[in-house]
């Protein structure tokens, strides 16, 4: 999890943004295009590739490669997989509905909400946790990798004591830095204001009201519910099915689960102003000279054609893209199970072009 989290939310934040906001006309998108770019993406890293697109009300599912290393068959079209760092939208758009709801200021110090949990709280604000630049050492990157490993249960607050056993990257909002601890501290943020676990919010405000039935935090639920691909990593030159695992490593920081289908409709309804207020909707994607391309929980991403808005995501055994135009009418769900000997898995900016631009 520690490279792949990382990895792919900088592969979101390689491309600077390009003025202008990407639009979509009607049957505008070369199918051969994409799938060869999916095709592309099966043969360089991915064991199999789902994806899904929605442009000016139609929507089409994609595929390549397979489900598992060992049977043929391709990844199932209504397929759960671990969302990664996706999440982290999740839990920003919770924490933004609770500053609507006058429960969280923004600007107010972490210690205002959780007293004592960080060295630095009364320094570091909760918009910098949401924007990643706070300057909190990222967890992961004291993760062994060792997939034996992966069945270990975390308490929320350990990734928490992880990352501040070391100072701190840089003094709060002087620069910015992807760290995987804001949005453990996020999660703990909205369990200590509503008195709910955080996972239990996402699910009563966003998950229930628009109908994502697939999508859940899982907490320490180890497997994967309905069909799914199975997801792979390489340990010591063995191929390990990781699969099974237990997510509480990741928590508000990478821990969900869901469909390309619901985060089809979460992305939508997240950007047409459905699950914000207004002002905590602009807040959500106001970009500053020292967050670039990085709002509250959403990237922005540049394409040939404009700008376009989501997030990455990486566990162990999976990757995922989410990206939507600004005014909704494209968007993109795609889920990669990670191959045996995973490469770059070329073809996605193929495929993201197609669509979008």
């Amino acid at each position: 999890m520690r490279k792949i989290v990382v990895a792919v939310a900088a592969i979101g934040l390689a491309a600077t943004t390009t003025a202008g906001t990407a639009t979509a006309a009607p049957d505008r998108i070369d199918r051969g295009v994409v799938q060869r770019a999916l095709d592309n993406m099966a043969r360089t890293g991915a064991q199999g590739v789902l994806l899904r697109v929605s442009d000016n009300g139609r929507s089409f599912t994609m595929r390549s490669g397979t489900a598992r290393v060992d049977r043929p068959g391709p990844v199932p079209t209504n397929a759960s997989f671990r969302v990664g760092s996706v999440t982290k939208t999740f839990v920003s758009t919770v924490v933004l509905q609770l500053v609507g709801e006058g429960r969280v200021d923004l600007d107010a110090p972490v210690s205002r909400y959780l007293p004592g949990l960080l060295p630095d709280g009364d320094r570091i604000t909760v918009r910098q946790i949401l924007q990643h630049t706070s300057g909190l050492y990222d967890y992961t990157r004291e993760l062994s990798g060792d997939p034996a490993e992966r069945f270990r249960h975390w308490d929320e607050i350990e990734p928490v004591e992880v990352s501040t056993s070391h100072p701190l990257d840089f003094q709060p909002g002087e620069k910015w830095a992807y760290s995987n601890t804001n949005y453990v501290v996020a999660g703990l943020l909205v369990t200590a204001v509503t008195g709910r676990w955080w996972g239990d919010e996402v699910e009563r405000r966003i998950a229930r009201p628009l109908g994502l039935r697939t999508t859940s935090a899982p907490g320490d639920r180890v497997d994967l519910p309905g069909p799914h691909a199975h997801g792979y990593t390489t340990w010591q030159g063995k191929t390990v099915d990781v699969t099974r695992l237990n997510p509480s490593v990741a928590g508000a920081a990478g821990s969900m689960v869901s469909t390309t289908a619901d985060l089809d409709r979460f992305i939508d309804a997240l950007l047409d102003g459905k699950l914000l207020k207004p002002a905590q909707q602009a807040e959500l994607l106001k970009l500053t000279e020292v967050s670039s391309a990085y709002g509250l929980g959403i990237i922005a991403f540049g394409t040939s054609c404009g700008t376009i808005w989501g997030h990455s995501g990486g566990i162990d055994g999976f990757a995922t893209l989410l990206y939507s135009s600004r005014d909704t009418k494209t968007r993109l769900a795609l889920s990669a199970n990670i191959a045996p000997e995973a490469g770059n898995a070329d073809g996605w900016k193929e495929a993201v072009d197609e669509v979008f631009c």
